[in-house]
């Protein structure tokens, strides 16, 4: 095998992609910003029992793993950030109230989370810690469209639900955490065959219930009859009505609802919701409430918050136009050199043509030339 072929789902990212990742990439955290959400960097690797511990122990079999050559202790290459930010909200900020914090860097999966997906994430998110009222899932799903928006993503449909539902079906039942996983796993996919299966011998509100989640789905109107099929359920009803708050106060007009999603079930303790753009299966952003997240750092307090993955997202936006630029040629003159960096402060790309060679870009079109005229150097259309 020739030394330069990269691994499965591992890829370079070339010209002029790469400038529109980065530039996503600037405009998510700006969005952020603009919200108020602080900025924070933690490392690519630490120690793994921080990674994987708590809620991050779902990670387990994405996380690469390696040993620290100076203390001989276990390391881990993140496979998500949100547990190293909730480290830091824990013990380096330690606030007592609120705290929005956001991030942009990469992370690194064993396998791919989904079919023909990067192994190399690079995984921005936001997320709110210190209140527990639903006014942060509102703020959050906000700002997670309003991001998809910067991004020129169109036709976004919301799906919103709530593990609290199907942990209040499965509340008091005795059942072993590989049934348990099953369960999950046949209502993520409605096989209702399998379902029945595997709850043929739960206690009758429990196994009626589960099925009916099955049917529901769709638009608001699911909320009424899940209403009236899941009375007496602990928790169902003020997760009920913490969904259609959420729906009606985000202001946007393609919200659907899913009471069996349990995607991210081990990860989630409330709400949680999904973001999908037009043509495209799977979703922009997943987030919701983890309010259990920090529990393990001795800061047990509210957490909402969302990522996406910017790789993900430059695939599904329209390429952006190549950068205008100017072409120039290279010379040692007082008079060009002047000229051509009074183009490059006030805002212009300016490509230096080298002696004998002639450049050769994908990210920028040389659409206009520098050249002199009468003595004096001035910018002409190609």
């Amino acid at each position: 095998m020739s030394a330069w072929v990269l691994p499965d789902y591992i890829a370079d990212v070339l010209p002029s992609e790469a400038r529109h990742i980065e530039e996503l990439r600037r405009g998510l955290l700006d969005t952020a910003r603009g919200y108020g959400y602080e900025l924070v960097i933690p490392p690519l690797c630490e120690h793994l029992d921080s990674l994987l511990t708590g809620a991050g122990e779902a990670l387990d079999l994405q996380t690469f793993k390696l040993v620290d050559q100076l203390s001989g202790r276990s390391l881990g290459v993140r496979a998500d950030t949100t547990q190293q930010v909730a480290r830091i909200d824990a013990h380096l900020l330690n606030r007592g109230g609120v705290a929005r914090l956001c991030y942009c860097g990469p992370v690194l999966h064993t396998r791919p989370d989904r079919p023909h997906a990067t192994r190399e994430p690079l995984q921005f998110g936001a997320e709110i810690y210190g209140h527990e009222g639903v006014e942060a899932e509102i703020e959050t799903v906000r700002l997670a469209l309003e991001c998809l928006r910067g991004a020129d993503v169109r036709e976004m449909s919301v799906d919103l639900a709530d593990v609290r539902i199907v942990r209040g079906l499965l509340a008091g039942v005795p059942v072993g955490l590989q049934t348990l996983r099953q369960v999950h796993a046949a209502l993520a996919a409605k096989d209702a065959s399998e379902l029945a299966a595997l709850t043929k011998n739960f206690p009758a509100p429990a196994r009626e219930g589960l099925a009916r989640l099955l049917q529901l789905y769709g638009d608001v109107g699911v909320l009424d009859e899940a209403e009236n099929a899941l009375k007496g359920i602990a928790g169902a009803r003020e997760a009920l009505q913490q969904l259609r708050m959420v729906a009606a106060r985000i202001n946007h007009s393609r919200v659907t609802f899913d009471l069996a999603d349990l995607r991210g079930y081990s990860y989630y303790s409330g709400m949680r919701f999904a973001v999908y753009a037009g043509g495209v299966s799977d979703a922009l952003v997943r987030g919701g409430r983890y309010d259990e997240v920090g529990a393990v750092f001795g800061r047990n307090r509210p957490a909402v918050g969302f990522s996406l993955d910017v790789k993900q997202l430059v695939g599904v936006v329209a390429p952006q136009p190549l950068r205008p630029a100017i072409r120039a040629p290279w010379g040692e003159g007082e008079d060009v050199a002047a000229a051509i960096a009074a183009l490059r402060r006030s805002g212009e790309t300016v490509v230096c043509v080298l002696p004998g060679s002639e450049s050769e870009v994908d990210e920028f079109d040389c659409d206009r030339e520098l050249v002199r005229v009468d003595g004096r150097w001035l910018v002409q259309a190609l």
